[in-house]
């Protein structure tokens, strides 16, 4: 049996072998806040416009290989590993409570690395993220960009936490295999991501933070011009009502559905038509 530093190692060889896969060169810094080092990876020409990006939970910054390349021609790119979650971001600072501490976290690293009126763009449990950092912190952002959120307008499918809860409880490959499989339809297509989700079955995290979703006068008063795309077979929840519930709460909002994809397929998976809409929007 492979022991903790093992299984540790398993991972974070995992991780390094798909930040290989971007196709620009990336750096990767550590960012002090008071919660603890932040790993940012940085690409992208010094004088674009910022755009920070979070990803969903358990994904951490190396997600974004099949987007960075259509980001980077006129931005800054700030891919960051969530405080809490896996990856090479270290919580040993100030405990996570909610979601008051993560904004909290998310604007010491603005401050660090002075991205006022950047572009924010978050998938899932980065979405929820995102979307609280811009209730609380709306002068600091130019647009937001939520990626099938979660929590955020509609509540999560009890099906979908039943089916994942056993993969949290006690995670092993074929669990998390299994559970890729269920919400997709199948394996991820690249083989380099296919070893990552798996070798997260031996990876640890700190603590995710439960996710309530935002009051709605708080949602409708937001100011921050933002794009939600929803993806068309997403099982994290009711597609249709989240639609709904965005346009009917967010209604300055550019609410788009994704066709043939699912909540977990999304950003890595046919993402000519993602990086399309979020280039223009941006734009």
């Amino acid at each position: 049996m492979v022991g903790a530093l093992g299984d540790e190692a398993v991972f974070f060889a995992a991780y390094d072998a798909v930040l290989r896969r971007w196709p620009v060169e990336v750096r990767g810094i550590d960012v002090p806040t008071p919660y603890g080092s932040t790993r940012v990876q940085i690409c992208g020409p010094e004088d674009g416009v910022p755009i920070v990006l979070l990803p969903g939970g358990g994904a951490t910054s190396a997600v974004w290989f099949a987007n960075v390349a259509d980001l980077v021609p006129g931005h800054r790119v700030y891919a960051v590993d969530l405080m809490g979650d896996f990856g090479r971001s270290v919580h040993d600072g100030a405990p996570l409570r909610g979601a008051g501490d993560l904004v909290a976290w998310l604007d010491a690293l603005f401050d660090e690395l002075g991205l006022d009126g950047a572009h924010l763009c978050g998938h899932s449990y980065g979405a929820w993220i995102a979307l609280n950092y811009a209730l609380q912190a709306p002068q600091r952002l130019g647009r937001l960009v939520l990626l099938d959120p979660t929590s955020c307008f509609v509540g999560m499918s009890p099906r979908y936490l039943m089916r994942g809860l056993p993969m949290l409880l006690k995670p092993t490959v074929e669990r998390v295999r299994a559970f890729h499989r269920w919400e997709t339809g199948g394996a991820p297509e690249d083989p380099v991501w296919r070893a990552f989700l798996e070798s997260t079955a031996t990876a640890r995290r700190s603590k995710v933070v439960p996710m309530r979703r935002p009051k709605a006068a708080d949602l409708r008063a937001c100011t921050v011009p933002t794009l939600v795309l929803l993806a068309e077979h997403s099982r994290a929840h009711d597609v249709p009502r989240a639609a709904a519930a965005a346009r009917r709460l967010l209604p300055e909002a550019s609410v788009v559905t994704l066709p043939q994809a699912s909540h977990h397929s999304i950003p890595t998976e046919r993402p000519a038509e993602l990086n399309r809409l979020v280039a223009e929007f941006l734009a």
